[in-house]
């Protein structure tokens, strides 16, 4: 009765997972289906510490203490973290919960690891032969079983290690780093952690739990190295896919304990990741064999133009732009991390809301990789409710510039920089941009001219029809509506 019920809270719990990632498509319905999924995890928790029962636990789990005190600490912390959390700093925390899930799905396969260990020891303590084989027999799947165990090792070490280097990287602790030779490096440290892999599987000599713990090391070595020298342009594309790695990973720990709910959660997770680092991919024109390789996009030195090189910026001040924006048909806004460092979402929103009364179509465009991480803009500006009609992908934006009398870009830097079609020496090159040259007038708010986050210099900056706008994000959009107010 007991098992039954399990499985049919499992069976509901793994529903709320599809039924919350489909929910998580729309951004109007994406934080109920947050909360549904939760919830349904929620019960399977419940349901795994009071009705699993086992050949080795017939009494269920009986360690109450220790499960809700890790329950409560990990409860606490990662609600004061939740709540403190900046927007600006929120790839940094989705990329460290996203390495705790990876060094939880390793620990996992110590932990078994150790357990099968054992249980193979007391077989040579068996003298009888036919002991032997029939105790043999009951080892169930034991290939299989360390195939699995391997497996959520080496992707669980490779995310946990992978997302804190990562983290590091996006709140500037940690430099880009890379040798010569990289690459080559990379595939041999792989290869040798497959070798080994195999190699205990195959063989299970009697150094078998040196070598395991020896294939533990060098994987946490190779997350290291595959995201150190990676480039903070392309950070959107490694947080999709350690995600995957980790859902993956969370799968393996799903067939090691038989776990329906576990599995089902890990797979949507690894399915949903791949299919976004894909996505990410095709908008940074990455391929996904250079993201799995590593070492890609970090600093070069082609295709950095000086300013001094393309001429010179133009200055507007704020009662000319007010006077642009406010007489203009059509204005389209680009938002982008500069956006996001001066939490200017309010005040964009509150600009928004005045051009339309006065008769001004204002849209918004998003470009996939915008900001620190996939749909951070999203996220930016449903926080401040803009209304998710208003948001335009890259597609549709840049069919509309044409027809655009104003864009306002607001901290965004190499998502609109043209020389990702025209300087075949540019890192950018062919990535695919926002086509704000083709606007009529455009208006770049930025701090100051340094570069964006791939290091290179903007030629949009330095085109006849962009005019430069200096300034904090929020000050310069609360000095703009007053302009505005005051025409």
């Amino acid at each position: 009765m007991e098992f039954s019920l399990l499985t049919f809270l499992y069976i509901i719990a793994s529903i709320t997972f599809i039924v919350g990632l489909k929910m998580l498509s729309h951004p109007e319905s994406a934080r109920k289906g947050n909360l549904v999924a939760a919830g349904g995890m929620t019960l399977a928790i419940i349901g795994t510490i009071f009705l699993y029962r086992d050949a080795e636990m017939p009494d269920g789990l009986r360690n109450y203490g220790w499960i809700f005190g890790g329950i409560a600490i990990g409860g606490i912390i990662g609600t004061l973290a939740a709540k403190k959390v900046k927007m600006t700093a929120m790839p940094e925390m989705v990329s460290l919960f996203n390495g705790m899930g990876g060094a939880c799905a390793a620990l996992i396969s110590l932990i078994e690891f150790n357990h099968l260990i054992h249980q193979l020891d007391g077989l040579t303590q068996l003298q009888n032969f036919g002991e032997f084989v029939n105790a043999v027999i009951e080892v169930k799947g034991i290939t299989g079983t360390l195939i699995v165990i391997m497996a959520g090792l080496i992707i669980g070490s490779v995310s946990f290690a992978g997302s804190i280097i990562a983290w590091g990287k996006l709140n500037g602790k940690i430099k880009d780093y890379s040798f010569n030779g990289q690459h080559i490096f990379n595939l041999v440290l792989l290869a040798v952690i497959l070798g080994l892999a195999i190699y205990v599987i195959g063989w299970l000599p009697e150094n078998a739990s040196l070598l395991f713990y020896g294939v533990f090391a060098l994987s946490l070595l190779y997350g290291v190295f595959f995201v150190l020298p990676i480039g903070g342009a392309d950070m959107p594309v490694v947080i999709s896919l350690l995600n995957s790695f980790t859902g993956v990973a969370a799968a393996c720990g799903g067939f090691l304990y038989n776990n329906k709910v576990m599995l089902t959660g890990g797979i949507l997770v690894g399915a949903a990741g791949t299919l976004l680092t894909i996505l990410m991919c095709k908008a940074m024109n990455r391929s996904l064999a250079n993201v799995l390789i590593g070492s890609f996009g970090g600093a070069k030195t082609g295709g950095a133009v000086g300013a001094t090189d393309q001429g010179h910026h133009k200055e507007i001040n704020l009662p000319d732009a007010a006077v642009v924006m406010a007489y203009a048909n059509k204005v389209i806004i680009v938002p982008g991390y500069g956006l996001a460092v001066a939490q200017a979402q309010h005040a964009c929103h509150e600009l928004e809301k005045l051009l339309n009364d006065r008769g001004v179509e204002v849209k918004y465009a998003i470009h996939p990789v915008a900001g620190r991480m996939p749909g951070h803009m999203n996220v930016l500006l449903a926080e401040a409710d803009v209304a998710y009609d208003k948001l335009q992908e890259m597609e549709q934006a840049n069919e509309e510039f044409s027809t655009t009398d104003v864009v306002l870009v607001l901290g965004a830097n190499d998502v609109v920089n043209p020389a990702a079609k025209s300087d075949p020496s540019s890192p950018i090159y062919g990535m695919p941009i926002l086509d704000v040259e083709l606007a009529k007038t455009i208006i770049v708010n930025k701090r100051s001219m340094k570069p964006g986050y791939a290091g290179i210099e903007n030629d949009l900056f330095f085109r006849p029809k962009t005019s430069m706008l200096f300034g904090d994000a929020k000050k310069v959009l609360q000095d703009l509506i007053a302009e505005i107010k005051s025409i």
